[in-house]
Order: C-alpha cells, then structure tokens, then sequence
C-alpha cells in the first residue's frame, strides 16, 4: 500500500528525531458501537486495510464505504528500538473524528474529544524495545447534535450545501521521540512598534532554553532562559524587521534549545487591530479580498492527498486575485497553514459548529474544550488575522433562549487571544463582535447594491437589522464586512447541481454579475472586505470559480482584474 503524506505534519513545530505512522493499518467497522466492551484491544488482527490518513469514506483510503458508520477500529504493529524509548515517547493524531480511544499493547492511554483538534498522548510507559500494537477506537455520530460536524450530511447522501462524512483518523500520525527533558510549548508575541518578538512557553525538566532567531539565514538575535519545570518567558530585540504583509509571508526562523531537546520552528512579524472602524494590518487599512474554502477533495474527502495540492488550493485562489479565505466550517490541517504562512495569504480560523445542539450542555462542553485547542495549535501562524467560532446559529437564538454560549466563547476567544479580532458568529445573530458581518446571496446587481445604499447612515439590508421572533441584531458601528455573498451557480454542461438564484446563462453574463456584485462592494466605502462563495465546486454545490477537481471555468485574469482594483474602503 502506497504511502501518502510523508512529510513533517507540523513544521512550526519540528524535531528531528520522529516517525510518520501514516499508510497501511488494520480496519474494522464497528457498527454496533461495541468495540471497547468486546475488548477488541486486547485481540488479533482486524480483517480489512486501510490507508491511513484517509477516512473510510474516501476513495483513497481503500474502503470508499459511504453510509453512517457509527464507529471504527485501527490496529498497528510498530517497532520501536532501546534507543527510540530512552527518553520520552509521544505519539500524535492530527485529527480523528470524532471520540477517540487510543491503547498502547492492550492498555488505554488517552481519551479524546473533538474531530478537528490535534491531540497527543505521551506512551512512554506503556511501550517496549520491538514490537508494540497501538488500536484506536473512534466513535462518530454526527446526528446526535452533541458534537459539532461541520458541512457533513446528517442525510444518507450529500444535499445542498452539505457533503460526504468523515470518521475516524483523517490527519497524519506520527511518533515524536524526546529526551527526558524537553521543550513542552511556546508562544510568540510579535511588537513591530519595537521591534521584539517577546516568547512564553513551558518546559519539562531545569536548565537553560537558548532561543536563536534569523531571517533568511542572517542571525537577528537570540535570548537564553533558566527554566526549572515551569513557564519561562523573555523578549528579543532583532536586529532586522521585516513585516509578515498580504503577498509577502517573511517568516523568521527560531530554534529552540533546551539540553538535550532541540525544537525548529517559525514567527512572523505582523499586528491586527481595528482603528478608527478600519481593520488594519500593521497599521494599515487593508480590504480583505477572500474567498470560501470548505477544504474538500474528491478522493480524499477532508484529506488532501498530497501537500503540493494543498499549495495548489492557495495558489489557485491567488491566481484570481483574492489575498485570503476564509476556511469555513472545518479547521484546516497545520500543513495548509503553514503554507499560508509562507504565501502571506490571511485566513480567518472557524469551527465546524453546524450539526450541534446550542442548547445541550453536553455539545457546548464539547465545543468550547475543542475551541481552546484550535486555538492553542494556530495561535503562532501569522495568516491567521481572527477567528469565528460560530456560523449562522439562528436556529439556536430564535428559540428566544439566552445567548450566552455565543457571548461565552466570543469572551473565552478574547481571553485565550487577545492579538487577534473576533466575529462571534458570522452572519446571524451577532451577540457581541469585533467585527459586524452579514450573509447575502442576492444574485441581482442593483438590488444588491440597493441593500447597502445607506450603510453610511448605519442602516443596512434586513440582515443586519434583522427581528424574527421578536429578536433584533442591531448593527452598532462595527466594522462592515460582507463574509458570504456570490455563490452563483454555474454548470453549463448539466443542469444538475446546486447553487444560489438563476444560473447565468452564458459565461459573458456570469463576469457581468460577478462584477457588479464586486464593484457594490469595492465602491462602498464602510466594507472592510468581502468573501466570495466559492473557490471551487464541491460535489454537488456548482457554484465554484473552479471545479471540483480545481479545473479553471473562466478566464481567471478576467476574475483578477475585477477582484483586485482599489476599494473605496483603501482611499
């Protein structure tokens, strides 16, 4: 069985000495949901095989089986040397969706909930110099409303604007092989106003940690820490500033040493705020050219097959003018944020919040306990400019029940990251928002126009002022900022296929709407920015700039040039 994915899955967080556990595993479904009682942990060989880091729906897992699957199991044997086991040994998941259970030699090692969040489990006393077994068991119901499951179908097949599922492991696995005493965790917290990157992290084990930073192989300075089984923190002049900037992603390099643990990573130097009701990017007004990316593939569902596609994803986004996305309703693997990162491309960072229950205590301690470590993963990527935990969660507020999960986790956000803004919930109903975004599919020009003729007098289309049930999202001055619109669906050569209003009915008519749906919002001077839905199609959803094999429909220098001419908001 071939293997894919064969590169380093975190690389702001890369140590020389580890092992990619991706390709052939054994498989199991487990329909009955009865795996731990069975004790299948403890047993045999399981009968199937799967490519692992591909989920059971995919093709390129090699069981390409789409109905529910209530749970699964994975079976390993891994070898491992006296060498390999002398210090401590870490073995990571990417992601598994959604409840994992994951044993070491027949013995339970870690619990883990949340189908997005990377995790790890430190199985250092559970293995042994030669063979080892690791099993997973991973459980997934994404209509039980408790766990959030993004644009997965809750219906046998893919509908609208929701698509194939996915169980189980869908991110690479890797063992991480650290001396007894290491580096646990670092932040960085970049002052262009002065030119310091100031560093916070933890360690396990005393001694001294030496940071050592450079740009493009020039030192730019260094700092050395004593640390004694706790928080260390400490800033660094550099000597050369070079700003993380749209189009231009300068990461500095920083190495980490801490006696025996040595650790290479990245930062960025770059600040968000919002100023006189303008987002600024170094203090400076920026439009944010977006563009929806759902992050889907046709072979490998959530699973990009290999990382020159993910390049290929920004590349392609790019190549139409847009200068970020917003990823929406999954959180992207590290391995697409890094490249992010290198290509100076903004990117807003979202749950998959659709498919939970508002109201049930047990789906808001999922949400929120997965939400904090998305977070902690992202936090140092530079192209991550905010985040939005929330979309449209109106069925959860016109219940007229109090909305302090969504002022919860907008707080939560604000405490855990207080270097980047926040949208509470994008389009409705905002609670409490840095920014005050709306949703509008309308597909004629001049009524869309129309709907913000007079956002200059604070009065917008119905979405912003919007009263259902007696509830009004009242728009207070907050930067405007139009996060879906478009989704015009084109497909000439079938008319099945999904997408908003009237499809255009050649390509001619399909550029003039596209336009005058962008040049409403580049000719309004209150819009901060706009996100276009979508770069690609995505099954049955047709309204992509490109296929959903990433084929071009249009004479994407036509797009460019619509999408890039100045905005009224940058004058």
């Amino acid at each position: 069985m071939e293997i894919f994915r064969k590169e380093h899955p975190n690389p702001q967080w890369e140590r020389e000495n580890w092992k990619n556990l991706n390709g052939e595993w054994e498989f199991e479904f487990d329909f009955g949901n009865s795996a731990i009682d069975r004790e299948l942990y403890k047993g045999g060989a399981l009968s199937k095989k799967i490519n692992v880091p591909f989920c059971p729906e995919s093709e390129l897992s090699g069981i390409n089986y789409k109905d529910f699957i209530s749970a699964v199991c994975y079976r390993k044997t891994i070898n491992l040397s006296e060498k390999e086991i002398s210090g401590n040994v870490i073995l990571h998941f990417g992601a598994i969706d959604y409840e994992s259970h994951i044993y070491i030699n027949g013995d339970e090692v870690c619990h883990h909930i949340g189908g997005y969040s990377s995790f790890s489990c430190n199985i250092t006393k559970y293995v042994h110099a030669g063979e080892n077994v690791i099993f997973v068991i991973a459980q997934d119901d994404v209509r039980s409303r408790k766990q959030p499951s993004g644009k997965q179908s809750g219906c046998y097949s893919s509908c609208g604007c929701l698509y194939t599922r996915t169980t189980g492991i869908w991110q690479t696995v890797w063992l991480e092989f650290l001396p007894e005493e290491y580096i646990k965790n670092i932040k960085y917290y970049p002052d262009i106003n002065n030119g310091y990157i100031t560093v916070c992290g933890e360690v396990c084990g005393k001694g001294e940690i030496t940071i050592n930073t450079s740009y493009n192989g020039t030192d730019t300075g260094s700092i050395t820490l004593k640390a004694d089984n706790s928080c260390f923190s400490g800033q660094i002049k550099l000597s050369e500033i070079h700003l993380w900037e749209t189009g231009h992603g300068r990461l500095y390099d920083a190495e980490l040493i801490f006696n025996k643990d040595k650790v290479k990573s990245y930062f960025g130097m770059r600040e968000i705020k919002i100023k006189d009701n303008k987002f600024m990017l170094n203090s400076k007004p920026i439009f944010q050219r977006l563009v929806l990316d759902q992050g889907f593939y046709p072979d490998g569902i959530y699973t990009a097959k290999t990382d020159e596609i993910l390049k290929r994803d920004i590349k392609l986004s790019m190549d139409a003018g847009f200068n970020g996305a917003r990823l929406h309703q999954k959180v992207f693997e590290k391995r697409f944020i890094y490249h992010c990162d290198k290509a100076g491309y903004i990117v807003w960072g979202e749950h998959g919040n659709w498919g939970m229950d508002y109201e049930s205590a047990v789906a808001g301690e999922n949400f929120i306990n997965e939400w904090m470590e998305i977070i902690d993963r992202d936090f140092n990527s530079p192209s991550i400019i905010g985040w939005c935990p929330f979309n449209e969660t109106w069925n959860y507020v016109e219940t007229q029940l109090p909305t302090r999960l969504i002022e919860t986790v907008y707080k939560l956000t604000k405490q855990l990251d207080k270097t980047r803004v926040c949208i509470d919930t994008s389009g409705n109903y905002h609670v409490i928002t840095d920014i005050f975004d709306v949703h509008d599919y309308e597909q004629e020009v001049e009524k869309f126009k129309d709907n913000y003729s007079r956002t200059s007098e604070g009065i917008a289309m119905d979405q912003v002022e919007r009263a259902d049930n007696g509830r009004t999202q009242k728009w207070k001055g907050e930067p405007l900022f139009m996060s879906e619109y478009g989704g015009i669906r084109w497909n000439p050569n079938d008319d099945n296929g999904w997408g908003y209003g009237i499809a255009p009915k050649t390509e001619e008519e399909y550029i003039e709407r596209y336009k005058g749906l962008a040049d409403a919002l580049l000719d309004n001077p209150d819009f901060i920015g706009f996100c276009f839905t979508q770069l690609y199609d995505v099954e049955q959803e047709v309204n992509g700039l490109y296929t959903y094999d990433r084929k071009a429909k249009f004479d994407m220098n036509k797009i460019k040039e619509i999408n890039t001419r100045k905005a009224k908001y940058e004058e």
